[in-house]
């Protein structure tokens, strides 16, 4: 049920997702985490899970050999067609992260774009084992997410038993809808992904943080 809030907030979203790296204070760390990101994908066959309206989609497309972009919702991922791209090294498919069809394809690597802080802890370890049945061992696992910044980040509303923290997100149109969102300290996340994941390594500026490692 929270993945299909979340979809729906984006798709009602739209282009207006990419309003907050419009933040001036954003530049210097998008650009950073860009320069990274490129280092860390160079050459591999990517998997993107959640590539919205493909501005992360470009910046991989740069290093990458090649890049399947996956977005549950139609709405973006039609958006993100319309990107400039290098012709014949980006496709795109709308497909749910956490189901992914058996026909998805071959990769040497996975990025999993602003999705993971927006998944509980049940639907983190559904993606993990989907990940696992159609990839494989061995595969690399980049996380790309948002840090918390005080007077930047919305807060959070309430928090469930089992630790899901929750936010209520306003739409353009004023609908206000709560979904999953978490700010997980390093060593929580080393604990959520370790039974699953090897090589673990995190890195955080001030507005993101990249996670890779391998899956096991």
């Amino acid at each position: 049920m929270n993945n299909q809030q979340v979809a729906k907030y984006y798709a009602l979203l739209g282009e207006a997702l990419e309003d907050k790296y419009l933040e001036p204070d954003m530049d210097e760390d998008i650009d950073d985490m860009s320069i990274h990101l490129g280092s860390v994908l160079a050459g591999h066959t990517v998997l993107e899970l959640g590539c919205g309206t493909g501005f992360w989609t470009e910046v991989a497309a740069e290093s990458a050999a090649s890049v399947l972009a996956v977005d549950i919702n139609a709405s973006l991922v039609d958006i993100a067609r319309e990107r400039p791209m290098t012709e014949g090294k980006v496709s795109f498919r709308v497909a749910d992260a956490l189901d992914l069809p058996e026909d998805i394809g071959t990769f040497s690597a996975v990025l999993v774009s602003f999705l993971w802080s927006h998944l509980n802890k049940k639907e983190q370890e559904q993606l993990l084992a989907t990940l696992k049945k159609r990839l494989g061992k061995d595969v690399l696992l980049v996380i790309l997410d948002d840090a918390f910044v005080e007077g930047f980040s919305e807060t959070i509303a309430r928090t469930e038993p089992d630790g899901t923290t929750y936010q209520i997100l306003t739409t353009p149109e004023g609908e206000r809808i709560e979904v999953a969102k978490s700010y997980q300290s390093d060593s929580a996340l080393r604990k959520r992904l370790g039974t699953a994941v090897k090589e673990i390594k995190i890195e955080r500026i001030e507005f993101f943080w990249i996670l890779t490692c391998r899956l096991k």
